[in-house]
């Protein structure tokens, strides 16, 4: 699915999971834990998956792109209007 973007709000203990098409429809949101993102993202399809640049998305980053995702990192000031 390439044409599908996933964000992510990388948190403490549970992160939120928007995952949407490029045309903005809507196709799931979830709350999962460190371990379920890990699972949850080696079973999907290779997308674009978008984090707020932060310490941990650095981690999370190269680990998408391990399982051949596309990660672009978006400065906090711009996670705002991004997300409109």
């Amino acid at each position: 699915m390439k044409d599908m973007m996933i964000g992510v709000d990388l948190a403490k203990n549970v992160f939120q999971v928007h995952g949407a098409l490029r045309t903005g429809e809507v196709q799931f949101r979830k709350k999962l834990t460190r371990k379920q993102f890990s699972a949850f993202m080696a079973r999907q399809c290779p997308c674009l998956i978008i984090f707020e640049a932060c310490g941990g998305a650095h981690y999370w980053a190269r680990e998408m792109e391990a399982l051949g995702h596309e990660v672009k990192l978006i400065a906090p000031q711009y996670v705002r209007p991004f997300v409109k």
